[in-house]
């Protein structure tokens, strides 16, 4: 696994072995940053279930302010910011050991991109989509990802589904508030 693009492009970042580790592929990670390519520079972004950190640590590459990385296993923290010191990021982060859900019902910040990619098919969808509006900035993004077995809705506490992009057996979705639909 490496940085695909940006000051820190071709760093290789480490990973968790293992059955419960399942790091996005290069080519999502591809696609996923040419979805949100426009938004990047300066953009203070969160990386849930960050495992590895390589979402964050991608758009930290391509141009984010900042990242706040969130995971709740300690060998995932302990990767991430080996994974932040190897790529020169550790000023722009902050690396988080907390749950989701206990992360985003408390948010402070505004967050202008969100990246979910929890374990699949477990329900994370109903559980975290109704907290997302308030950490979301305004003309925020939210990128989810989730196997195609499991449905998202269109519509969750004040959060629009924009589009599903599809990846073979991986789903995207990437969700705005409401009212960024409506203006």
């Amino acid at each position: 696994m490496r940085v695909i693009t940006g000051t820190a492009r071709g760093r290789k970042l480490q990973t968790l072995e293992g059955m419960d580790v399942r790091p996005t592929t290069d080519m999502v990670k591809e696609a996923v940053f040419s979805i949100i390519h426009f938004r990047l520079p300066y953009a203070n972004v969160a990386d849930v279930f960050a495992g590895s950190g390589q979402m964050g640590i991608e758009a930290l590459s391509r141009g984010a302010k900042k990242a706040t990385f969130v995971d709740n296993a300690r060998a995932s923290l302990d990767v991430i910011r080996q994974n932040l010191q190897t790529t020169g990021f550790t000023r722009q982060s902050k690396v988080l050991a907390d749950d989701a859900v206990s992360f985003l019902a408390h948010a402070v910040e505004k967050y202008d991109i969100i990246f979910l990619d929890p374990p699949y098919n477990q329900g994370y969808g109903e559980k975290l989509l109704p907290l997302l509006a308030g950490p979301l900035a305004d003309d925020g993004i939210v990128l989810f990802e989730h196997s195609r077995d499991e449905q998202l809705p269109d519509r969750a506490e004040g959060l629009v589904k924009k589009k599903d992009y599809r990846y073979g057996k991986i789903i995207v979705s990437s969700y705005v508030k409401e009212q960024a639909v409506e203006d």
